[in-house]
């Protein structure tokens, strides 16, 4: 076989190789992080000042798995007082996953949640509410 066969052969090869690279990539689902996510960055401050408020809490809310139930576990501060927000089970790899939820503590600012709603992987946790005319933001990682 001489060069200019070794050639064709290689200009073939390279030719069905980006072919097959151009299939693949039209193949990928890309999903965005979030359908209005400029809309979302307009607000992005009330999520930082949300934070911050947070932060000067004397804990951070927690989300821990026991049993079959999701606790949520707001900080001491919001016992006895009226809470109204959200909880969006935020799955960054598959949206199917994702799951929102009114946030209703009780008296001891405790709400819980059935595992059984939730598919098994990595969440993150994006709690927001108000209380006292007060916006608070918190984020927490969650493995079920």
């Amino acid at each position: 076989m001489n060069w200019g066969h070794k050639l064709t052969i290689v200009i073939i090869a390279f030719v069905c190789l980006m072919g097959f690279m151009v299939y693949q990539a039209t193949q990928t689902d890309f999903q965005l992080v979030e359908k209005g996510y400029y809309k979302s960055e307009l607000k992005y401050q009330q999520v930082i000042d949300g934070n911050s408020r947070v932060n000067a809490l004397s804990s951070k809310p927690s989300v821990v798995k026991s049993g079959n139930r999701i606790i949520v576990q707001l900080p001491g501060e919001m016992k006895d007082t009226q809470v109204e927000g959200s909880l969006w089970f935020y799955c960054a790899y598959n949206e199917k996953m994702d799951r929102r939820f009114e946030l209703r503590p009780d008296k001891d600012a405790v709400q819980e949640l059935d595992a059984a709603m939730f598919e098994e992987g990595e969440y993150t946790v994006k709690m927001e509410w108000t209380s006292n005319d007060q916006h608070y933001y918190s984020e927490t990682k969650l493995r079920l």
